[in-house]
């Protein structure tokens, strides 16, 4: 090889390095598409959105109001005041429940905060401190002839996608009872949920009890709660793995929302105050 080609090699592999080198400075350091991950891990500053990620069939928990089209719910007006707190923009993101770890993971959204049950799911994300007791129940429609979880050997029973209550029914403890069901099927949501027994397809659904009792109150005496609850949980506000800074300043906030009674008020506004966690 004589010297000029030897030369232009050089030259070029010189060239190579030095793009290379700007383009990892260009993605470690503008917020491009190659750091979410990184951005996702840090703690936010004023004026910065904060971006919650939700199933918008899931009242009181978070759910749109028929009235003003408005996205409410308790985990929603706790996630705006945690925003206003500390100067946020706050933006209430509605996400497929079944896509919600896809969305935390890529930086879409910021936390999932909505009904999100921690228990079995300790190491999968970062987590504030639970804040609602919840359990896992039956609901059956009030004509059914349904009293107990015995009741539905052969019974057609649903539940919502990678909910909750899904995890409750896939639970080894809860094998024996489930093996006795007819069908288990998965649905979307739970108002889908709802319309299928009513239209007399499905005997029974597997529910958060919050959800159950707002459903309750809204659809009066058409359905019935089961006694007994199939399970007992805890909601947490998730994080994407390893975001301490965010989780934290999260935390700090809903502690003094605790303290100056705002969390109280807000559980009162939604008829939840016998199931928080102060």
């Amino acid at each position: 090889m004589n010297l000029k080609k030897m030369a232009a090699l050089a030259a070029s592999a010189v060239m190579a390095l030095s793009l290379a080198a700007c383009g990892g400075t260009d993605k470690a350091g503008d917020g491009g598409a190659d750091d979410k991950g990184a951005a996702a891990s840090q703690a936010k500053v004023e004026g910065d959105t904060f971006t919650v990620g939700f199933d918008a069939n899931f009242p009181p928990y978070g759910y749109k109001d028929e009235v003003t089209g408005e996205y409410v719910g308790f985990d929603l007006d706790l996630a705006a005041e945690v925003a206003k707190r500390n100067g946020w923009e706050y933006k209430a993101q509605p996400i497929d429940w079944d896509a919600k770890d896809m969305e935390l993971d890529s930086g879409t959204i910021d936390v999932i905060w909505n009904g999100f049950t921690m228990n079995g799911r300790e190491d999968a994300y970062t987590w504030s401190q639970p804040y609602v007791d919840n359990s896992i129940v039956f609901v059956v429609k009030a004509d059914s002839g349904i009293e107990s979880a015995a009741d539905l050997a052969g019974k057609a029973v649903l539940v919502q996608a990678d909910s909750s209550g899904l995890a409750a029914v896939e639970d080894e403890a809860n094998a024996e009872l489930v093996g006795t069901f007819a069908s288990l099927e998965q649905v979307p949501d739970y108002n889908t949920a709802f319309m299928t027994m009513e239209s007399g397809a499905a005997d029974a659904v597997v529910v958060d009890q919050g959800v159950a009792n707002y459903q309750l109150k809204q659809r009066g005496d058409a359905f019935k709660q089961l006694a007994e609850p199939l399970q007992v949980e805890q909601y947490a506000v998730g994080f994407k793995l390893g975001n301490e800074a965010l989780r934290d300043q999260v935390q700090a906030t809903l502690d003094d929302i605790k303290a100056d009674g705002t969390f109280m008020q807000l559980a009162e506004k939604y008829e939840i105050q016998d199931a928080v966690i102060q």
